[in-house]
């Protein structure tokens, strides 16, 4: 029999878990409790300080914002003093140079003869452009960028990061995750030899002056009293049709309503719906395994200023590297005589990876890519495998999607968050957690939820609190 009543259950205390239970405090203290398998906050979004005394995060993590109700968190959670501002540079490594991202508004720094293949191909691009949707996200490539582009950096970067062909993704998800190209904006750059370095809603960020990104979330965690949280104990039963919950120490909860962050397909296998369970199967997602290489010294000059970088060819194994001393100097033991790089490597059905060998290969990527000499001296080896690190957006993602989660909340279960809702254009760490406050609000007051179904809307504007929309409706 269960132990305990809640009108909400929440599983997972990453950002949207969070988000969900700070607002149901806010909202008279709806009664709920949030369950958490680990024993800290933060979920993908947590944050370890290994053996040698480095602070690693999981991935490459900074803080930008869509959302007023967001910021208001941030504050919450670390205060005003608690942040360091950056003004973003990020890089493309290729061709044994760095080009400065986004990639498509520099092409000046590439060699001539790939220069001139990238306009080629962006030229006849804009040339037999069509209304015709693209069939997906290779297509949409091809069709945004031409032949040149797409050969040289789009397709060999994109199958690098997702761990899955391009052809096998759809393009519905790309919004303002890809630099759109201005043929005159590029022309531009080129004749007159200048760099093009502010595209983007990230161009500038903030990081917290201590304990990495997870320092934000236990931050939030502590604001929530201990009779609403349950740590260190996850779900490895639910009983959909009873509405009962057990954890792995045996603990069982009956609930009204539960939000749930865990991964979608978990969750399906939690209720036990062979439907449900053969259709999020079909659900694809990436592995990221994070190599965290703390060194004795300082970064290279060439290395001091830039935030991160993305590698799209075949000389190292990772997408991107985070020069992560960088962000803050208390992520290191000795700040200014230790310095930090995190690097991130895909895996997939698609892209295997070997464990084993995923560090060592790492640094010998750093080392063939310059950005660590031979005889620096390595302090720290550090690797997590993080096993649902990107959710897919493949091309029956929006089906599954579509047949899922109404399915799901028929019986009272929401699933939202990076995972939980499995949409990767709302999954950064504000629209997360949004998902969670608007799930709160639907439940208890009968709000829309814009972040979720209305992507595009949310992120091409600050949205303020409450929505324009919430109040029209009044």
């Amino acid at each position: 029999m269960p132990s305990e009543h809640h009108r909400f259950l929440i599983l997972g205390a990453g950002p949207t878990g969070l988000g969900a239970a700070l607002r149901l405090l806010e909202l008279d203290g709806t009664d709920f409790l949030l369950i958490e398998a680990a024993g800290q906050a933060g979920g993908l979004a947590a944050s370890l300080v290994d053996d040698q005394g480095f602070t690693w995060d999981l991935g490459g993590h900074v803080q930008f914002s869509h959302y007023q109700t967001f910021d208001r968190y941030m504050e919450l959670a670390l205060g005003r003093e608690g942040w360091i501002d950056h003004q973003r540079e990020s890089w493309v490594w290729m061709r044994e140079r760095f080009v400065p991202y986004p990639f498509q508004y520099n092409l000046h720094r590439l060699p001539g003869p790939e220069m001139w293949s990238c306009v080629q191909g962006l030229m006849a691009a804009a040339e037999s452009a069509s209304g015709e949707r693209p069939a997906d996200f290779e297509q949409w490539i091809l069709r945004t960028f031409g032949q040149g582009m797409a050969d040289i950096f789009l397709l060999p970067y994109n199958f690098k990061v997702w761990a899955y062909p391009p052809a096998m993704m759809n393009a519905h998800w790309v919004g303002e995750r890809v630099a759109v190209p201005d043929l005159r904006a590029v022309l531009k750059s080129i004749c007159l030899d200048e760099d093009n370095l502010s595209w983007g809603p990230n161009n500038t960020f903030r990081f917290p002056l201590h304990g990495g990104t997870g320092a934000i979330w236990d931050g939030l965690a502590a604001h929530i009293p201990e009779r609403h949280k349950h740590f260190g104990d996850g779900i490895v039963a639910l009983d959909a049709e009873r509405r009962h919950a057990t954890t792995a120490s045996g603990a069982c909860f009956s609930y009204d309503q539960l939000i749930s962050t865990l991964p979608l397909d978990r969750l399906c296998q939690l209720v036990g719906d062979p439907a449900l369970i053969e259709r999020t199967a079909r659900l694809k997602y990436s592995s990221v395994h994070v190599v965290g290489i703390g060194l004795r010294g300082q970064p290279p000059e060439a290395l001091r200023t830039k935030c991160w970088m993305y590698f799209p060819e075949d000389d190292c194994p990772f997408y991107r590297v985070t020069v992560f001393s960088n962000y803050s100097p208390n992520n290191v033991p000795e700040p200014g005589a230790t310095w930090s790089l995190m690097a991130e490597v895909s895996e997939s059905p698609c892209k295997p990876v070997d464990a084993e060998r995923v560090v060592a290969d790492a640094i010998r990527g750093m080392r063939a890519t310059h950005l660590i000499g031979e005889e620096d001296p390595i302090l720290s080896r550090w690797h997590r495998r993080l096993h649902h690190g990107y959710p897919t957006p493949s091309v029956e993602r929006d089906a599954i999607l579509r047949d899922v989660l109404p399915a799901l909340e028929a019986r009272d279960l929401y699933a939202r968050g990076r995972f939980g809702a499995w949409t990767y254009e709302v999954s950064n760490q504000d629209h997360s957690l949004m998902q969670g406050v608007e799930i709160a609000e639907r439940l208890v007051n009968g709000r829309e939820e814009l972040t979720l179904f209305q992507p595009n809307l949310v992120n091409g504007r600050y949205n303020v609190w409450p929505y324009p929309e919430w109040m029209e409706k009044r």
